[in-house]
């Protein structure tokens, strides 16, 4: 029997800014010098917000957390691409693209001390409340997806999770059906290396996850995560496509989770001291910083005025947070079903009549 000629599993890098701040001309995004300033501005806010959200947990004034921390250039860059009519579907480690999105952060502090309100997304904001379960957005995702394209709606719907998930069945059935399909959606995998405690290597046989879309029919991309041009750039060019009825797109996003899992983990018992000193190099903040400073619009007198503003209004998050009044017990229920079942109405009027 003839052997039949298999096509190349390797997919295409993309790296628009180096470790150093150097950036490729040829492959830069068309943002103004303003847009570049925003992009820089949303990092700074978010990664002043989870510093400030870590603060809180250990004091008690929060719940368990999910640092955003190396995060910041794959969540920004990616959101910065989207448009407001765009779905998306986010999981427990997104509060950045919440954020960018337009969530007021205060429902983010509200949702991690368990208050089911932090999660009733403002009515016009296409945003999904996140996941905690692993992988469990993605079916959800295409069924967006698919919605979208029924009706013939010129949207994309993006949807973001870690490289956890892409060892569950969710993924591998989403991504059939996307395929199947030609289903305007942007997989997006923030591939920070560890599923919790478990290492890629224990994943995956896989050089890369992007090579997954591979199998299903449509592209994948790897882009470095930590390059918030990059992701930009990627995210952009997926969801142009998705809106001309071009099909799916997985890119990959390189990067790492410089803290713990959650709050809750301590990551120092199954990563060494020396890989962290390794991806702290890398470090996404620091990188753009250098390719601002190299075009004249970023020098520490403008820094110190951003980082100002950032603690500034993460002050007044924290305040709006905490001046919030008790949760209802009844909102256990009460943003589950549109429709409460028999047995849940039940429960509801036990509530109301203790």
């Amino acid at each position: 029997m003839p052997k039949k000629t298999l096509k190349s599993f390797a997919v295409e890098w993309l790296q628009v800014l180096d470790e150093q701040g150097n950036c490729d001309e040829m492959l830069r995004p068309a943002l103004s010098d303003a847009q570049l300033q925003k992009l820089y501005e949303w990092m700074i806010l978010i990664r002043t917000f989870d510093e400030k959200a870590f603060n809180l947990q250990r004091q008690g004034r929060l719940g368990t957390y999910a640092p955003v921390h190396g995060h910041e250039a794959t969540q920004v860059g990616s959101a910065f691409a989207l448009q407001p009519s765009d779905w998306v579907f986010a999981s427990y480690r997104d509060g950045a693209v919440y954020g960018v999105r337009g969530l007021p952060l205060a429902m983010i502090f509200q949702y991690w001390a368990g208050d089911e309100r932090g999660m009733q997304i403002p009515k016009g904001e296409n945003d999904f409340p996140m996941t905690i379960q692993v992988g469990t957005q993605i079916p959800l995702a295409v069924g967006a997806a698919y919605a979208a394209k029924l009706r013939k709606e010129a949207i994309a719907v993006a949807v973001y999770f870690g490289d956890g998930a892409t060892s569950k069945g969710d993924f591998h059935e989403g991504l059939n059906f996307a395929g199947v399909h030609r289903l305007p959606i942007v997989f997006i995998c923030e591939n920070n290396h560890y599923a919790i405690s478990v290492p890629l290597k224990y994943q995956t046989g896989s050089d890369t996850l992007a090579q997954k879309a591979i199998a299903y029919g449509f592209t994948g991309i790897q882009v470095d995560g930590n390059d918030a041009l990059g992701v930009y750039r990627a995210t952009l060019e997926a969801l142009e496509k998705a809106r001309k009825g071009e099909g799916p797109t997985l890119i990959e996003c390189f990067t790492y989770r410089m803290g713990d899992h959650t709050t809750a983990d301590d990551a120092s018992r199954y990563r060494s001291a020396e890989e962290v000193q390794i991806w702290q190099k890398k470090d996404p903040v620091e990188r753009f910083e250098k390719y601002l400073e190299s075009k004249g619009i970023w020098n520490k007198s403008y820094e110190e005025k951003v980082r100002s503003k950032a603690q500034e209004e993460v002050a007044q998050v924290v305040r709006e947070f905490e001046s919030l009044p008790p949760p209802d017990p009844e909102d256990m229920i009460r943003y589950t079903f549109d429709t409460l079942p028999p047995d849940l109405a039940k429960q509801m009027e036990n509530l109301k009549s203790s």
